[in-house]
């Protein structure tokens, strides 16, 4: 939601969504990572994520954190009764197709 005023005899359009820099709620600012298009936010990302594993800073999972990783996603997923019913409704039309 954006609002007009009047300052110093200017007119400025004020951004009162409560996201500043959201190209996505008519922020015509052309400054910072959050204006740029998503394909120039993902090049950029890349680098860093290059530079820090060349650099030896980027942390890399091994095996358990993996696994203690996958652990709590899927904790979290399975609090979601509804979406686990629809999984489980969907494996089960599946196996029904399945058979003759």
């Amino acid at each position: 939601m954006a609002t007009q005023e009047k300052h110093q005899g200017k007119k400025e359009e004020r951004n009162t969504s409560g996201r500043q820099g959201s190209r996505h709620h008519g922020d015509t600012s052309n400054r910072g990572f959050a204006s740029m298009d998503d394909q120039q936010q993902r090049e950029i990302a890349s680098k860093g994520g290059k530079a820090a594993h060349e650099s030896g800073h980027a942390h890399e999972f091994n095996s358990n954190e993996a696994r203690e990783a996958g652990r709590k996603g899927g904790k979290a997923v399975s609090k979601d009764r509804e979406h686990m019913a629809e999984i489980g409704r969907k494996g089960g039309e599946a196996r029904q197709g399945n058979r003759s």
